[in-house]
């Protein structure tokens, strides 16, 4: 697979290449901005980043970092999607649902059963892209040995 996506907005760039992450900013919007992560250790979150395929999405001139999302996979059959953020400044141009159908269309040839997800708030966001709710949620299940389940704000 190849380290540019062909698949970015006008203006921007999506590059699965580890060299141009951002790692102290991508780790200080996780850790500060995103509710499923604030208080992440930068060990933890770097543990994250390199268990993971990592996708960046940077501006074409400056090279800026504007969004970021891993995926959990293992190209064959599975696939999680997780820690995805874009840019306060960045937000309402659509890069987030560029990001994350640049991301299924590079996992497409995996023929991959199903790619996954969790939000709180941001499910008429994925339902646009073709994410659905579980259809029987009552098959699955987690076993959460830090989780303390859901997180009410």
């Amino acid at each position: 697979m190849t380290d540019h996506l062909p698949d970015a907005p006008e203006g921007y760039e999506i590059s699965t290449d580890p060299a141009r992450l951002d790692g102290d900013l991508v780790y200080h919007w996780l850790s500060t901005d995103a509710y499923w992560a604030v208080g992440r250790t930068r060990q933890r979150h770097d543990r994250a980043v390199a268990g993971s395929l990592n996708f960046g999405l940077y501006e074409s001139g400056s090279g800026r970092q504007a969004a970021y999302a891993r995926v959990v996979t293992d190209h064959a059959t599975f696939a999680w999607l997780c820690d995805v953020y874009v840019a306060r400044d960045d937000r309402g141009k659509g890069l987030g649902t560029a990001l994350v159908e640049a991301i299924a269309g590079h996992l497409t040839p995996c023929g991959l059963t199903r790619i996954t997800l969790a939000t709180q708030d941001a499910h008429g966001v994925y339902e646009k892209i073709g994410f659905r709710r579980l259809v029987a949620p009552e098959q699955w299940m987690t076993l959460g040995l830090m989780d303390p389940g859901p997180i009410d704000f």
